[in-house]
């Protein structure tokens, strides 16, 4: 029985997304041995397979890895950290606002890993000192992260993922900042949350705090060697912020990966980061991942299989949706998603579809896309959702229902909160 190029699509497609979930095969591997089936099909040309790696949002990717590290490695981030925690004092609501607030603050122009994995062991000195446990601060800590790479372009993949689907569907694509019109309401709401709310549903016993100690100094590592050095530090620093203006001000000549790639050798040329740590701190499952996904979301388009799952999901609600209930539905989809595998994998994979949906009754996609992006970063429900939530489970002795009390309901508040404010922010 001869398979449609769609029906061949949907079915690597629904077993990439139970490999996705089940993680069996490691993430990257599933996105690249997706795109290479469906070009050993015939769905897509041979020469597609491998065209992600070729994407200048693959380069954008690297460097930022690259210039997030540079933070962590001189000390820079660390240093932020402390300032900041320290000037809130040692209460338990102003220190889990000061930890959320440079949380939030440097994972919008780095990595939400990196960042938690440094302020780890600042926030448990801190509450060492204080004589309270870090299974109060660490999980805010971890959620801060997640939440604060929404407010840039550059923040979180999914960011660049989303914008990477509209450009590649010849479609208007998001400014540098344009994310914080969302990010920076939803990291108000976040820090509300967690201080009002969140706080009283956080496990209360006590961790124990050579453990914690422990756990965080491995989680350094992730953030990468630390060589505090004060010229390095003010060299990266004002290296992030003119990496940031220009990306910022959009100048058609320096795009926005030129620019991240030329404040990363910068970093190399100067000391800030030696050029073997630089290599080591590129996520190579994100940019794989990334790269994988890209042809998988062309065989859905020119396949047919993304226009078949847009009109099934149009046929339930009906030929003209409303615009909230459209929202509602592709940020149920991608939130759940994203509980349970990558939020890149996530957003990667809904991203053509919501496309898809946009275009079969006739609306603007910038507010469908948002949806999905936005949605994908929003991973507090369980400890694998996002790596912050798994690296702060050991240190916080947290258990896996720990996040679905105190996660779930933010994740739900965003919900409504997102369905009705980006419709009014993008107009359908």
């Amino acid at each position: 029985m001869d398979l449609s190029p769609a029906t061949i699509t949907l079915i690597v497609l629904g077993v990439m997304a139970v490999l996705f979930v089940t993680e069996i095969t490691p993430l990257a591997l599933t996105a690249m041995g997706g795109a290479v089936v469906l070009g050993i099909l015939g769905v897509i040309p041979v020469k597609t397979v491998f065209s992600g790696l070729s994407n200048s949002t693959v380069v954008l990717f690297g460097a930022m890895f690259v210039i997030g590290a540079a933070m962590f490695h001189t000390g820079l981030a660390q240093w932020l950290g402390g300032l900041v925690v320290r000037s809130c004092g040692t209460e338990e609501r102003s220190l889990m606002f000061g930890t959320m607030l440079i949380a939030a603050s440097l994972s919008a122009i780095s990595s939400n890993t990196g960042t938690t994995a440094a302020l780890m062991p600042v926030v448990i000195g801190i509450c060492s000192a204080a004589k309270t446990s870090p299974t109060r601060q660490l999980m805010p800590l971890a959620f801060a992260a997640g939440i604060g790479g929404t407010i840039t372009l550059v923040g979180t993949p999914p960011n660049i993922i989303a914008n990477a689907a509209l450009d590649a569907a010849h479609l208007p694509t998001f400014g540098f900042f344009e994310f914080a019109k969302i990010g920076i309401p939803m990291t108000i709401v976040g820090i509300a949350y967690m201080m009002l709310i969140g706080r009283r549903l956080l496990p209360k016993q006590e961790a124990d705090m050579k453990e914690a100690l422990a756990v965080a100094e491995n989680a350094e590592v992730v953030g990468g060697e630390v060589h505090r050095d004060r010229r390095k530090m003010w060299l990266t620093g004002i290296t992030l912020v003119v990496v940031v203006a220009v990306m910022a001000l959009d100048i058609k000549r320096v795009p926005l990966e030129m620019a991240a790639v030329i404040g990363a050798i910068f970093l190399i040329l100067t000391g800030c980061i030696e050029e073997r740590l630089a290599y080591r701190s590129i996520d190579w499952v994100t940019i794989f991942l990334f790269a994988g996904m890209m042809p998988v979301a062309t065989a859905l388009d020119k396949s047919g299989a993304g226009k078949l799952i847009a009109d099934t999901v149009i046929s339930i609600m009906g030929s003209k949706p409303s615009p909230y209930l459209l929202t509602a539905v592709l940020f149920v989809l991608s939130a759940g998603m994203t509980q349970f595998m990558s939020n890149t994998a996530s957003a990667a994979l809904l991203c053509p579809i919501g496309l898809s949906i946009a275009k079969g009754i006739g609306v603007s996609p910038q507010a469908v896309i948002m949806a999905v992006a936005i949605a994908a970063s929003c991973a507090f429900a369980t400890p694998v959702g996002t790596p912050p939530n798994t690296l702060v489970l050991g240190a916080g002795r947290y258990h896996f229902m720990d996040y679905v009390k105190a996660g779930l309901p933010l994740v739900l508040i965003y919900l409504v909160f997102c369905t009705f404010l980006i419709p009014m922010i993008w107009p359908f």
